[in-house]
C-alpha cells in the first residue's frame, strides 16, 4: 500500500498534547528572564513608575469581566411582571444609569427568567393533565 493511498494512517505523528520543538525552545527562553522581568518591574513599580505597577497588576488579577449594576427591578413571579421588568430596563438605559450593553446582558437574564417561569408553568400544567387521565373514569349508572 501506497503512503498516500486510503486507508494509510500517514504514521503517529505527535502525541496528542506534546509541544512543537519552537514552543518548547520559546518556552525556555522566556523561562530563563521571567524572573529577572519580574523582579525589575516590581522594583521600578516601588520607586513610583506607574506603568510597571499596572504592568505588574495586569499581571497579578485577572480583568473583570463585568461589572455589578444596581437599579430598581419589581420582583418577577409570573409573566406578566415581566413586561414591567422590562420597563424598569429601559427607562435606567434611557436615563444612563446603565450601558446598552449592560442593559441587553440583565434583558437576556430576564429572557432566561421567563423561560423558566414558563418552563415551570407548563410542567404544572401538563401534571395536572397526567394526574386528569389516570384518574379513574366517572361511573355512570343505568337508567
Amino acid at each position: 500500500m501506497g503512503k498516500y493511498e486510503n486507508g494509510h494512517p500517514g504514521g503517529p505523528g505527535r502525541p496528542k498534547g506534546s509541544r512543537n520543538k519552537s514552543s518548547l525552545w520559546f518556552d525556555s527562553i522566556g523561562g530563563e528572564g521571567t524572573e529577572q522581568a519580574i523582579k525589575a518591574i516590581t522594583e521600578k513599580a516601588g520607586k513610583g513608575d506607574t506603568h510597571a505597577a499596572s504592568i505588574l497588576l495586569a499581571r497579578t488579577w485577572a480583568r473583570r469581566r463585568g461589572r455589578p449594576v444596581e437599579f430598581d427591578l419589581p420582583p418577577i413571579e409570573k409573566p406578566a411582571d415581566l413586561v414591567q421588568a422590562h420597563a424598569a430596563l429601559v427607562a435606567a438605559v434611557s436615563r444612563g444609569e446603565l450601558t446598552p450593553d449592560e442593559g441587553a446582558d440583565v434583558s437576556a437574564l430576564l429572557e432566561n427568567q421567563r423561560r423558566a417561569i414558563e418552563t415551570h408553568d407548563h410542567e404544572i400544567r401538563l401534571q395536572a393533565i397526567e394526574d386528569e387521565l389516570r384518574a379513574p373514569a366517572p361511573q355512570r349508572s343505568a337508567a
